[in-house]
């Protein structure tokens, strides 16, 4: 008899579309962030959505719609006594007047609302119709999870919690966890759990008479404190062990500083392993599901060329990535800095990527990866009709269009590779004596030899290759 799955845990989205942000990007946002719940292990239910100037400085909603995500969690809607703050003469007399008219969207705000401001934050926006339309929610139990597609303060988080009666994630914390499970080598798990800590520290609550002095703790330290302890501690731990790390992982690159190599960038889920694995034959995890592999992989471009070309699949990227990974990761994004030329990678089937080859762009920016030459790769082509191929043969005619599962696409994809190295290449003499014969090897994979000769003073090789590695073969065979 076959076994039933365990039901998977149901979760509410919730989204606020800030002014500047378009209907189209909005929409992807919330797209976006259920693939990311999806991954997480949840099914994402119902999606709260709603338009607002700014975030409420509470509870991120309005009043009224944080009453209606709370009526599908079984919440009460409102935070309990004690929880709100002080509200200024100026707002009460706004807020009813707001009340009056709820379509006013330009009425005075009081100078000093967000210092002063209710938790319950009213409704400050005028809302279209969309707004306003009851939210469906797909039948069976109600959810357990509300996630944020925003970056939340602990005390947002807190407020929504008491709100709504179950667990609340932001996006962060969703990244976060994600990249905590799919963590498999050593650095990996020492980047991921440094970015982890930083975002739980903040966030770690006093639990029942934790502001009581503990028996048997020292000089009294709360539980909360000696939390915030240890976390200082294993992170200060972690970036110790981390270093090293990256010392051996720099002196990997130092080595390999003059062979060939390309870096693959891009968005998440773009199809990065699978053209890793298409041009290096290697056995990289592809998976359809955001930040599969979270290891950079490097290896050599399959059939072999001399010199040898190296790739190099790195992380992917998101939007509003925190910024802790993206400095945990540092190490592993050196590889994009460091390679001689980036292939960035995009999901041509995907709508939104233009605004995902922008992310990865910025991100380049941030570490100064963006002075490295590069092509743009047009991923998944096969998934689009010969209209939408066109199109972009006709706003991008520099970039190459293929699919990482055809042999032919990715063999044109080889040659360009080969060819962008050749234009830089150049041929030069080099005379090995004889007594340094067993170095000859280096010379061949780090080179093309085009012709070999012998005389009385050693072997004389003709050899096409970058300026820098025939540079230091030359000086290594003269010392």
């Amino acid at each position: 008899m076959a076994k039933t799955l365990p039901e998977r845990p149901r979760a509410v989205l919730v989204g606020v579309q800030l002014t500047g942000v378009t209907d189209e990007a909005h929409a992807a946002d919330l797209a976006e962030l259920k693939r990311l719940v999806h991954t997480l292990g949840f099914d994402a239910v119902a999606t709260v959505s709603q338009r607002r100037q700014r975030l409420a400085t509470g509870t991120v909603l309005g009043s009224g719609k944080l009453k209606e995500l709370a009526a599908l969690t079984g919440g009460s809607g409102v935070i309990p006594s004690g929880a709100q703050g002080k509200t200024s003469k100026a707002r009460e007399k706004w807020e009813a007047e707001a009340d009056a008219d709820p379509e006013d969207a330009s009425a005075p705000v009081d100078g000093n609302a967000d210092a002063e401001a209710d938790p319950l934050d009213e409704d400050d926006d005028a809302f279209t119709d969309a707004d306003t339309e009851a939210i469906a929610m797909e039948p069976g139990p109600k959810p357990t999870v509300v996630v944020v597609d925003h970056e939340l303060s602990p005390s947002q988080l807190r407020n929504l919690e008491r709100a709504t009666g179950v667990q609340v994630l932001d996006r962060a914390g969703v990244i976060v966890d994600i990249f905590h499970r799919h963590a498999k080598s050593h650095e990996a798990r020492m980047q991921v759990e440094i970015a982890r800590l930083n975002y739980l520290a903040p966030r770690l609550r006093e639990a029942p008479g934790g502001r009581e002095r503990q028996q048997g703790r020292g000089s009294g330290d709360s539980a909360l404190e000696l939390d915030r302890r240890r976390i200082r501690d294993r992170l200060a731990e972690l970036r110790e062990g981390l270093a090293s790390i990256q010392k051996d992982q720099d002196q990997r690159r130092y080595a390999r500083r003059d062979q060939l190599r390309v870096a693959l960038v891009g968005y998440t889920n773009a199809g990065k392993s699978s053209l890793m694995r298409a041009l290096t034959g290697s056995a990289v995890l592809v998976a359809d599901q955001l930040f599969a592999t979270l290891d950079t992989t490097v290896r050599a471009m399959q059939p072999e060329t001399r010199p040898r070309i190296l790739v190099s699949d790195t992380v992917g990227f998101i939007q509003k990535l925190p910024h802790d990974l993206v400095a945990s990761f540092r190490s592993t994004l050196d590889e994009a800095l460091e390679a001689s030329m980036l292939l960035y990678v995009v999901d041509a089937s995907d709508p939104t990527w233009a605004a995902q080859l922008e992310v990865t762009r910025t991100v380049l920016r941030e570490i100064g990866a963006d002075v490295v030459p590069g092509r743009l790769l047009f991923n998944k082509v096969d998934r689009l009709d010969a209209a939408a191929r066109e199109a972009l043969s006709a706003a991008h005619p520099e970039a190459i269009q293929l699919s990482a599962h055809r042999p032919d696409d990715v063999a044109l994809l080889r040659k360009e590779i080969i060819a962008f190295f050749e234009a830089s290449m150049v041929e030069a003499d080099l005379v090995i004596p004889y007594a340094r014969q067993a170095r000859i090897g280096e010379v061949y994979e780090h080179t093309t030899v085009v012709s070999q000769a012998y005389d009385e003073t050693g072997s004389r090789l003709r050899v096409r290759g970058l300026p820098g590695a025939i540079a230091r073969l030359t000086r290594s065979f003269q010392e």
